[in-house]
């Protein structure tokens, strides 16, 4: 008897429903073909012992198991449950109506129970674009592909309750979410608060410019100092995800497998920050089956590289595309997988080898010729894509041990978001372009004119300290973020002049 169950594969963030044909027929054997990987192939294992231990069996006959499309590679455990349906309904073990409805996936345990899978959400998508009514899926995962409307979702928790769903018409549980509801009520609370900062308020300023106009920052100072801290806070002044950002950021946790349990829709912006031993393949994604790197789960979010000259070169570089692009393509000799990476790079570095400036009080000194080679292993192309250096001072006694609270994040997100707005309405025409930092020279000649006293101002700063050319757009960029904070239609002279401030790696005595 031939039957036919439906599952699906992940390739990069889409998902392709696989028909999965069970044929049983006089003889003897257990064939499985259609490109399985090692993965699937062991299924057979956990499927017959599953089965045993829950009052069935596999048939002794000769069984073949086909996965279409035949040419495409399957991988992953999570097959178990479609084979296993597959299997007892073909052998008349139990009677199934209304098959092909369903999208059943789930990897079994020995005893039955099922194991959580990767990539829910984008099967859930497919499957509601290809007419599918109904999901069955591992309970730890419901939440998360309950996401889609139109589709009906179950949690199931083992084979047991699928086999007594089918067979006898036993009602499961539908897992249903309000997208909406969860997703604004998780937007207030941010874990980290600038409130908790003290003193540097000219970073924070700083930061607040880099979120309004999503531009990409470094800062440079000494151990201590308060890099870390206040990379870790930037996020929480990010304007708040919309749904389909949301969308998109849950689908590349999905697929590679880092969404929580029970969790439906991501409501606060990645923040990721890989130690500086990272592989080039680990931070832009790639491998034998391609999963998407640090760069892509920063996706709408942070990527946060702290102690930028200690990360190796050939890794640093690799990410000089997809900052341009905001997207990585993975190619393979026989398929291609296009992961979007559109996220905000937050770097940090020391001055030097010691950590310290050349000031001859510090606990350790490094002479100008190690300053020098030690910030020349960052290179000049990937800090041509960063339009803010700024340098973080150690805060004074007086102002770590001031007991008034600082500004919290909630009220600088506020005018960021107002800024963002502004952006968002003057870019409106360009499907690529939402914010300020990703403006081609073409719109910076538009948006960005200048009157007579402010390119008399840029020019006197480019020539007085040594800027390279390199940091004039950049500068452009910046000053008309901080036009749109003041909500200034027009780029005055002032807005050059803190922008100018904000290029301290350009300067004569930087890296040149």
């Amino acid at each position: 008897m031939l039957t036919k169950v439906y599952g699906s594969a992940v390739f990069g963030v889409e998902a392709t429903t696989i028909t999965v044909e069970v044929n049983i027929d006089k003889g003897i054997g257990y064939h499985l073909v259609g490109l399985p990987d090692n993965a699937i192939k062991e299924s057979n294992y956990r499927i017959a012992a599953a089965l045993q231990n829950n009052g069935y069996k596999i048939p002794g006959k000769k069984i073949t198991l086909n996965m279409a499309p035949a040419d495409m590679r399957k991988e992953g455990s999570a097959y178990d449950l479609t084979l296993a349906v597959g299997i007892l309904v073909a052998s008349d073990q139990i009677k199934a109506e209304h098959l092909d409805e369903y999208i059943i996936m789930g990897e079994l345990s020995l005893d039955g129970s099922l194991q959580p899978i990767r990539g829910a959400l984008p099967i859930a998508i497919k499957a509601q674009e290809e007419g599918f009514k109904k999901f069955l899926l591992p309970s730890q995962n419901a939440k998360e592909a309950a996401i889609v409307k139109d589709l009906e979702v179950y949690g199931i928790d083992s084979i047991a309750q699928v086999i007594d769903h089918f067979d006898t018409g036993a009602p499961l549980e539908r897992t249903i979410v309000d997208t909406r509801s969860e997703f604004f009520n998780a937007l207030e609370h941010p874990d980290f608060d600038f409130a908790d900062v003290k003193g540097q308020e000219s970073i924070k300023r700083c930061m607040e410019i880099a979120a309004a106009g999503g531009h990409n920052i470094i800062l440079i100072g000494p151990p201590g100092a308060g890099k870390t801290m206040l990379a870790k806070r930037l996020p929480s002044i990010l304007p708040p995800m919309t749904l389909r950002e949301a969308l998109e950021t849950t689908k590349i946790h999905s697929v590679s497998g880092r969404m929580r349990e029970n969790v439906g829709l991501m409501a606060h912006r990645p923040f990721r920050s890989p130690h500086h031993t990272i592989s080039d393949v680990a931070l832009v994604g790639g491998g034998a089956y391609p999963q998407p790197g640090e760069i892509s789960l920063a996706h709408n979010g942070v990527l946060f590289l702290d102690e930028l000259p200690e990360f190796k070169r050939t890794v640093l570089e690799v990410m000089r595309q997809p900052l341009e692009d905001r997207e990585v393509t993975i190619s393979r000799a026989k398929f291609t997988v296009t992961y979007p990476s559109s996220f905000m790079l937050v770097a940090s570095m020391n001055p030097s080898p010691g950590g310290y400036f050349n000031d001859p009080g510090a606990p350790v000194t490094s002479t100008p010729a190690e300053m020098q080679r030690y910030l020349s292993k960052v290179s000049g192309p990937l800090l041509d894509r960063i339009d803010i250096h700024i340098e973080v001072t150690p805060v004074p006694f007086d102002k770590l041990s001031d007991e008034r609270k600082a500004e919290s994040s909630i009220d600088i997100r506020k005018r960021v978001t107002e800024a963002r707005k502004l952006q968002t309405e003057r870019f409106r025409e360009s499907e690529s372009i939402h914010y300020n930092a990703q403006m081609s020279v073409k719109q910076i000649r538009k948006y960005c004119a200048l009157d007579e006293h402010s390119k008399t101002l840029l020019k006197n700063a480019m020539e007085k300290l040594n800027l390279s050319a390199r940091a004039y757009d950049r500068i452009l960029k910046v000053a008309r973020t901080i036009a749109d904070l003041e909500a200034a239609e027009n780029i005055d002279g002032h807005h050059i002049s803190e922008a100018i401030q904000y290029r301290s790696l350009d300067r004569d005595g930087w890296l040149g």
